[in-house]
C-alpha cells in the first residue's frame, strides 16, 4: 500500500515522457515539423499539416501521458497508467489528424512540456494543466506571428489534460481566446476525483487520499482542488463540446457534469459515450465516428 502510494505521488513529481511512435507520413499527410516557444519560453516540439486552400486551423491539446501521437499503452512503462481499468491497448492520435485534414482542416499539434520531444520545465512535474496552460497560451502566440496563419479562424481539440490546460489558459488568460471560435473537449477531469478512483481500484481505503495528497503537495506544492478545472471552467466563454466515457472508472460522471453545469454560455454540448467502462475509449472515439466533432466545428467555423 506504501508502494503505491509513493508511487503515485512520484508521477507528479517527474512526468513519464510518452514517445513518438506514429507520424503524419504514414497517413500520406504533409507535415512541417515546428517548434515554437510556451508564455514562459519553454521549448515545444510539434507538427503543422496543411489542408490546402482552406482558412480554418485546429489547434490540438493532448492528453496526460500522451505525446502529440499517442500513448503506446500497449507496452510497459506506459501499460500500467491505465491496464487496472482495462486500458492496456495503444491510443493513435494521430488518424484524427487525417480526419480533421480531409475535412478541410488545418491542424497544429504539439507536445505539451516535459512530454514528447519539448523541453523540461519546472523541474519535470506535473501539474495537471496549470502551468500547461502556458503552452496553449504559446500555440496560439505561435498561429498569430506567423503571416500565413494569422488569419485563420481557429477552433481547439484539447483532450483530457489539454482541456484542463485549456480552461486554466482562459480563467487566467481570457484575451488570448478573443478570436477563438469553439472548442471540442473530451475528458477533462479533476486530479482528486481519478485519484480517489485509482485508489479504489487497487484496495486502499479512501481515507487514504489525505496522505497522497500531501505526498504529492511534496512534488509539485499544489493541493488536488487547485488542480480541478471545475472553477476554470466559468471561463469558458467560446462553444464548447465535452465527451466523456459516461462508466469511466478512473472518474465519476458528477465530476464532468460539475464542469460542463460551470461553463457560464448557452452553446455548450454533452455527450455521454455509453456500453464501455474504458477511459481510453473515449480518446479513440472521434476516430471511429467524428460526425458529432466535425458538425460542432463546422458550425462555429463557418
Amino acid at each position: 500500500m506504501e508502494q503505491i502510494l509513493q508511487a503515485t505521488a512520484n508521477g507528479f513529481g517527474t512526468a513519464l515522457r510518452s514517445p513518438i511512435m506514429h507520424t503524419p507520413a504514414e497517413y500520406d499527410l504533409e507535415c512541417e515539423e515546428v517548434t515554437f516557444p510556451s508564455l514562459d519560453g519553454v521549448s515545444l516540439e510539434g507538427w503543422f499539416i496543411p489542408a490546402s486552400g482552406s482558412n480554418k486551423l485546429v489547434i490540438a491539446n493532448h492528453p496526460l501521458w500522451f505525446s502529440r501521437s499517442g500513448l503506446p499503452s500497449h507496452l510497459e512503462p506506459w501499460k500500467m497508467l491505465g491496464a487496472a481499468g482495462g486500458n492496456d491497448f495503444e491510443v493513435n492520435l494521430v488518424p484524427d489528424y487525417k480526419i480533421l485534414h480531409d475535412a478541410g482542416y488545418n491542424v497544429l499539434t504539439y507536445d505539451f512540456r516535459n512530454f514528447g520531444h519539448s523541453g523540461a520545465a519546472n523541474g519535470g512535474i506535473i501539474t495537471a494543466g496549470i502551468f500547461e496552460a502556458r503552452d496553449v497560451i504559446g500555440s496560439l502566440n505561435y498561429v498569430r506571428s506567423r503571416e500565413n496563419l494569422r488569419d485563420m479562424t481557429i477552433g481547439l481539440f484539447s483532450r483530457c489534460m489539454g482541456c484542463n490546460a485549456t480552461m486554466f489558459a482562459m480563467a487566467k488568460y481570457p484575451e488570448a481566446f478573443r478570436d477563438v471560435r469553439c472548442m471540442v473537449a473530451p475528458q477533462p477531469l479533476s486530479v482528486r476525483v481519478t485519484l480517489e478512483q485509482s485508489l479504489s481500484l487497487a484496495g486502499i481505503p479512501a481515507e487514504r487520499i489525505d496522505d497522497l495528497e500531501e505526498r504529492i503537495r511534496l512534488h509539485n506544492s499544489f493541493r488536488l482542488e487547485d488542480m480541478s478545472p471545475v472553477e476554470a471552467a466559468k471561463s469558458v466563454m467560446i462553444p464548447t463540446f465535452l465527451y466523456q466515457v459516461h462508466d469511466d472508472v478512473m472518474t465519476r460522471p458528477s465530476d464532468i457534469q460539475a464542469i460542463y453545469d460551470n461553463i457560464p454560455i448557452e452553446e455548450k454540448k454533452l455527450f455521454w459515450i455509453k456500453g464501455t467502462s474504458r477511459r481510453w475509449d473515449g480518446y479513440t472515439y472521434f476516430s471511429k465516428d467524428p460526425s458529432q466533432m466535425l458538425d460542432w466545428f463546422n458550425t462555429y467555423m463557418n
